[in-house]
């Protein structure tokens, strides 16, 4: 999964996992930035009386380098509140809830916005509604209504909407964790022999689940570092984007008298940037750890990337699809292109009319270069389909970034850097089957973009095969 319960104590935590992150240039208002921040991951619809949430305790930040430092010069921390309406009530509401002040919602969350821009932080906006969760049809019988009514427009220029979505991600998990089985491999022939099956179709293991998002449309103005211009290839114009989550540090437990209480500075418990980097990147016994740093300190994770576990596990697990590879990692050559994939970004020159880097310091950010506009027909394969407004320029909602990855560890990407490498005929190939056609709730063409939450009644997680 991108980044779901991909730590060993942030999945005992799922309100502060960050989940997954998107970054892109908005298509219907190119001067702005889209950032979509993922948390609560693998949401059973039907999951009421006490339905998903964001955490009153828990704040959550969006983050962006424009400097290249692996440090943030522009944050933006969401806080929440929950109101109780009816503490005399069991139900989440009484009644349909047809608009975000109705009496039948018995249970409200509020969040206060602040912009912090070189030390200095200002309040944006408080006390802004979050919809309800997708309850059903009864109980919620126009959502998208709803989501308008908690979609707001800041006088600072910002657009942001917090509440529930349909989780976007689409993984064949069940197929990823049984040793890497990647099932379109079943008719996959080399010089006449097959060499591999894996019976069945992919399968979306997070479709039908839902999510809490965080959604900010911002300028660019408001994003970017001041330059004299912003070229294709100007540094200027690359921004480094990721997203954490922070508890305080002490947790007092009260008895019958009193209430919890917190106290202590904030701690950061879970980040993000590109995705899989620590679900496929980082090894377990540094999950935790890694989950606590700053994209500065990644630095003590180069060496994972250079020589990642997975590129040295496809030869074994597919024998005789990967020999240029093998041959490759038994040279023990350090992956530069991984390297400049994920912690520096790619410079001028390795691929045409493109570049994102950020400079020399080795940190984990979604990069994502602004002057680049979007495409008016996107390719889900990014940079690797010759989109350059996709992954992993950014991260639209609808890119593959999972065959991205596979595809790059696989060596498709290793001619970046060595022109004399030729890559396997399997790494142009290798992907586990699924597209953003195996998300059932489509993408919205606009802002908030992820789709439409599913809801509890139809309870659909039930149904699935």
């Amino acid at each position: 999964m991108s980044s779901h319960r991909e730590a060993p104590e942030i999945a005992k935590d799922p309100v502060a996992d960050s989940s997954d992150l998107y970054a892109f240039v908005t298509p219907s208002r190119p001067d702005t930035v889209t950032l979509i921040a993922n948390y609560v991951p693998v949401q059973l619809p039907s999951g009421g009386p006490n339905f998903f949430e964001f955490g009153d305790d828990v704040r959550y930040e969006i983050h962006i380098d424009n400097d290249g430092d692996g440090f943030p010069d522009v944050t933006y921390r969401f806080e929440f509140t929950t109101e109780i309406t009816n503490e005399n009530s069991f139900l989440y509401n009484t009644g349909p809830i047809e608009s975000l002040e109705s009496g039948n919602w018995n249970r409200r969350q509020f969040y206060r916005l602040t912009r912090i821009a070189d030390g200095r932080a200002r309040v944006l906006a408080h006390r802004l509604p979050c919809p309800p969760c997708n309850v059903g049809p009864l109980s919620t019988p126009n959502y998208p209504n709803l989501v308008r009514q908690a979609t707001f427009t800041l006088s600072t220029g910002e657009r942001v909407f917090a509440g529930q979505r349909a989780d976007g991600f689409f993984v064949d998990l069940g197929a990823v964790f049984d040793l890497g089985t990647l099932r379109p491999f079943q008719q996959l022939h080399v010089a006449g022999k097959k060499l591999f099956r894996a019976e069945g179709e992919p399968v979306n293991a997070l479709d039908r689940l839902n999510v809490h998002s965080l959604a900010v449309q911002v300028p660019l103005d408001r994003v970017r570092r001041r330059a004299g211009r912003y070229g294709l290839t100007d540094r200027a114009s690359t921004v480094g984007v990721w997203t954490s989550a922070s508890r305080q540090q002490v947790r007092v437990l009260g008895d019958r008298i009193t209430a919890d209480t917190a106290a202590g500075p904030f701690i950061q418990v879970s980040r993000l940037g590109n995705p899989l980097f620590n679900e496929v990147v980082v090894p377990m016994s540094r999950k935790d750890l890694w989950n606590t740093l700053p994209p500065s300190e990644d630095k003590r994770f180069a060496g994972f990337v250079e020589r990642p576990e997975l590129a040295a596990l496809l030869p074994a697990l597919y024998p005789g699809v990967f020999p240029r590879l093998e041959a490759w990692n038994k040279a023990k050559k350090p992956r530069a292109d991984l390297v400049a994939l994920l912690l520096t970004g790619l410079p001028p020159g390795l691929v045409d009319g493109f570049a994102n880097t950020t400079g020399d310091v080795q940190a984990d950010m979604l990069r994502l270069n602004t002057a680049i506009p979007p495409s008016r027909s996107p390719d889900r394969f990014g940079v690797l389909g010759g989109d350059l407004a996709g992954f992993p320029n950014g991260r639209r909602v609808g890119d593959d970034v999972v065959t991205v990855a596979l595809r790059a560890i696989a060596g498709l990407t290793v001619p970046l850097v060595d022109r004399t490498f030729a890559p396997d005929a399997a790494a142009a190939t290798v992907t586990p089957g699924l597209s953003a056609t195996d998300v059932t709730a489509p993408f919205l063409a606009d802002f908030p973009f992820l789709g439409t939450p599913y809801d509890g009644f139809a309870n659909p997680s039930a149904t699935r095969s």
